[in-house]
């Protein structure tokens, strides 16, 4: 049976879609792609899974559209500068290799659990991605990988708990409805210096706080984005629009 929110994948190019309503045996998609020459009688797959996003190294720098589908990547392999129907590829490249060093802090047999850090890899010269262990796993470490290069894919742990054995990678993949899972939320301390005095002085914001910039049209809201993106004290800037 069809359930809520799950990815369906809509006629012989299989577009992408998400069943946004059940009524008895009837479920409703909503395809986000282009359905034109969509003919009725063509088959519908479901794929059992929710719509996900994967998260892990490789994601800084790229450009993804709703449905987080890397439009750089896609444009050179269609040779074409429009996004062409059915086309699908992962939002983390698999074949790129980062190097990978594990924690000094853990060993074989120690007891981990959801957050632990096993280790990180460069994902930029400036961004350090520190490598967990992912939600729902916990256990005892049987194995972890020595320092070298790895793909996302690539198993660097293995957590073992009642005779299941689970490898931990560096991709992970989670329901994009879901909110992430957190142990603790800190209270903001720390002043995010975004270079403006005036927003400075007279409108701090905190580094992990919140700031809105409202105002009508054509007020400079744009250009004051621009302005806090390019020398705010922020090392990574995700433009949503």
């Amino acid at each position: 049976m069809p359930q809520m929110y799950e990815v369906a994948e809509v006629g012989e190019q299989r577009l992408v879609g998400e069943i946004v309503r059940i009524d008895g045996d009837r479920s409703y998609i909503q395809v986000y792609e282009s359905t034109s020459g969509l003919r009725p009688g063509e088959p519908v797959y479901g794929t059992g899974s929710p719509l996900s996003v994967e998260l892990g190294p490789g994601l800084i720098g790229q450009i993804f559209d709703g449905i987080q589908r890397p439009l750089k990547r896609i444009a050179e392999t269609s040779k074409s500068i429009f996004v062409l129907r059915g086309i699908k590829l992962e939002a983390v490249p698999r074949d790129r290799k980062y190097v990978f060093t594990p924690s000094k802090e853990l060993k074989p047999g120690d007891k981990v659990g959801p957050g632990d850090i096993i280790g990180y890899v460069d994902e930029t010269p400036l961004i350090r991605h520190w490598i967990m262990v992912p939600h729902g796993v916990s256990g005892r470490l049987i194995e972890i990988s020595p320092e070298g290069e790895y793909s996302v894919e690539d198993p660097i742990a293995y957590v073992e708990a009642n005779g299941e054995k689970t490898a931990v990678r560096m991709l992970q993949k989670w329901p994009a409805r879901r909110p992430r899972p957190f142990k603790e939320k800190l209270e903001p301390e720390l002043p995010m210096l975004t270079g403006m005095r005036i927003l400075d002085t007279l409108f701090p914001m905190a580094k992990g706080g919140t700031g809105a910039i409202p105002g009508g049209f054509g007020t400079g809201k744009t250009v004051t984005l621009h302005s806090l993106a390019m020398w705010s004290d922020a090392r990574v800037v995700i433009y949503i629009g």
